[in-house]
């Protein structure tokens, strides 16, 4: 296994930890807008908490590691490579209880650029165990509002991971699938089980909508989160969200392949 000594090395040298791409601007910024309940930065999520942006600062302080001083507006922004290493823990003890227990697991990703080969390789590994890896609600059209108005998806799944694509698109050769903070695919995806009576998911793993969806409507979600997203861990400071692992999500997919294998390890999960 991945020793934690190196893993903090590789953290640092690829930019997911220490000094990361996201600037200390768009962090506030997203900050202000969650202050404002502004859906967009919301994720799904509905704090039951009154979170003004001087709480949000003082929290991502502390899950994340940035700067405190609210004086502090404008750089690179930073995450402390030890709060990596512990949401790390804390994400792979989750996904070992859900190999113990065979239990039913849904993946999904609004980072499919980046993040695809991460949540797939988990999915795979748990899928050998005995757990059932969820695809429901595949081919469904998904309105999601983006920046350019309301477009239509269509939610797809790649090696047992749910992202959405937009209609015509056809991988490989493609785009994998579009970038997304939308809640709305794992509500789709959740009615859909309910709706057949199938198995819920015991175990929600993924990111942005993902996460913050599913920890709103009482699922166990676990997830990686940037310091612009403080859905994440507002979810997890109200007992919403299990597990949120502090990092850049927008680096070189080939980076996270050295957390893969440190989660594999300590979820028991590594052939």
């Amino acid at each position: 296994m991945l020793s934690t000594g190196a893993l903090r090395a590789h953290l640092l040298a690829a930019r997911l930890a220490g000094p990361v791409a996201t600037t200390r601007e768009e962090s506030l910024r997203s900050y202000r807008l969650f202050a404002a309940r502004d859906p967009r930065v919301l994720l799904g999520l509905d704090p039951e908490w009154g979170w003004a942006q001087p709480d949000l600062l003082r929290l991502m302080a502390d899950k994340c590691g940035v700067s405190a001083d609210p004086a502090h507006v404008d750089g690179q922004d930073v995450i402390d490579p030890e709060r990596t290493l512990a949401g790390l823990d804390a994400f792979a003890g989750r996904l070992r209880e859900a190999a113990l227990a065979r239990a039913p697991v849904l993946f999904g990703t609004g980072h499919p650029h980046r993040l695809l080969g991460f949540y797939a390789t988990l999915a795979q590994a748990l899928s050998a165990v005995g757990c059932v890896v969820l695809t429901p609600a595949q081919g469904v059209a998904v309105d999601v509002l983006t920046r350019f108005g309301v477009r239509t998806y269509r939610l797809a799944y790649v090696r047992g991971v749910a992202l959405v694509r937009e209609p015509g698109a056809r991988p490989p050769g493609g785009a994998t699938g579009a970038h997304t903070h939308s809640p709305l695919p794992v509500r789709i995806a959740l009615g859909a089980l309910a709706e057949a009576g199938e198995p819920l998911p015991e175990l929600v793993v993924g990111d942005h909508g993902w996460v913050c969806g599913a920890g709103q409507l009482g699922f166990e979600a676990i997830g990686l989160a940037d310091t612009d997203d403080p859905a994440l861990f507002v979810g997890e400071a109200e007992g919403r969200v299990a597990a949120v692992v502090p990092l850049d999500d927008a680096v070189r997919s080939d980076y996270y392949r050295p957390l893969t294998r440190y989660v594999l390890g300590r979820a028991g999960l590594a052939g």
